[in-house]
């Protein structure tokens, strides 16, 4: 793949800086690392476990909640353990095609997680404002569908940027700045003009994330017009306990994605290490708090564990 052009090389190879900047303080940055992944692996693993053990969870909130986990497994394991090499074996080089696999597993997942929290939105607007239909609109012929086309989505809008980003000379530099590969992040080493790449891009956030956020929105705006339509105060209380966890997943999921961007749009003064730090929030926090937060918020799911364990004890 190396071959000369009128501006230079065009490199197959990368190399990844981690952390630029504080490179001194990689092994102490690499702890949060390690146990935000241990606990998403554990912690994802076992609500997948527990999900698809007990029948009794084998409702439409929990099925979604299994899928989530299922992503949250995948994105986490798409980025740290490549952090971790680079920050324990200073393990930085990477060809293009593994750069481009990465970056295709990270923007599809996200995609797919953004979807899955849609569909979420949806099952609570179902229950609460049609209980008695719940079941026979929920039913698991449908949420199969629903699963199916969440993936078929996600991968069939960031396929096309393997084409858009093999099609491209990279000569431009070879030093990538960062601890994983993103779309824009690799295409502007490019000589070529990447003018397609960030308008697909951009189509592809605008029709999927962002479309995601308003139907999340409008659902919840029937959902409380329903709840505080309710005569008594206990069922209303009951009613939004059930969005509760689903709220904090929303916010945790968008939340930390909505402040990086407007840090690196306003924040021009902001070190670029701060910029990094953040991007792997983006990717940390979500898998490791997400079990955590449905563990202590769903007293169906704490039930079902203390369970599994007194029988093996």
């Amino acid at each position: 793949m190396i071959t000369l052009n009128q501006t230079g090389v065009s490199h197959s190879i990368f190399h990844m800086l981690g952390i630029p900047g504080l490179e001194d303080q990689h092994i102490w940055i690499s702890i949060p690392f390690f146990i935000s992944y241990v606990i998403a692996l554990l912690g994802n693993s076992l609500l997948i476990f527990v999900i698809l053990s007990r029948r009794t969870l084998h409702e439409p909130m929990y099925l979604f909640l299994c899928m989530l986990a299922g992503a949250d497994i995948v994105i986490s394991t798409c980025t740290v353990p490549q952090a971790l090499a680079i920050f324990w074996f200073n393990a930085r080089k990477i060809s293009l095609n593994r750069c481009i696999t990465q970056l295709f597993f990270i923007h599809s997942t996200f995609i797919s997680e953004s979807g899955i929290l849609l569909v979420m939105a949806f099952d609570r607007y179902i229950a609460i404002c049609y209980p008695l239909r719940y079941t026979t609109i929920l039913t698991h012929a449908l949420i199969g569908k629903v699963g199916v086309i969440i993936f078929l989505r996600s991968y069939g809008t960031i396929f096309p940027i393997i084409y858009l980003l093999k099609r491209l000379t990279f000569c431009q530099n070879n030093v990538i700045p960062h601890t994983y590969c993103v779309h824009i992040g690799l295409a502007k080493y490019a000589c070529n003009d990447i003018r397609v790449n960030i308008w697909y891009g951009f189509s592809v956030l605008m029709s999927t994330v962002v479309l995601d956020v308003l139907l999340i929105f409008v659902s919840y705006v029937l959902i409380l017009h329903a709840v505080f339509r309710i005569p008594s105060q206990d069922a209303r209380h009951k009613a939004l306990n059930t969005c509760g966890s689903h709220v904090c997943i929303i916010i945790l999921f968008y939340g930390p994605g909505i402040f990086t961007t407007l840090t690196q749009r306003f924040g021009r003064n902001i070190p670029p290490h701060t910029h990094i730090l953040l991007a792997n929030v983006c990717i940390l926090a979500p898998p490791m708090l997400n079990p955590i937060i449905y563990g202590i918020k769903t007293k169906q799911i704490q039930e079902q564990i203390v369970q599994m364990f007194l029988i093996k004890k």
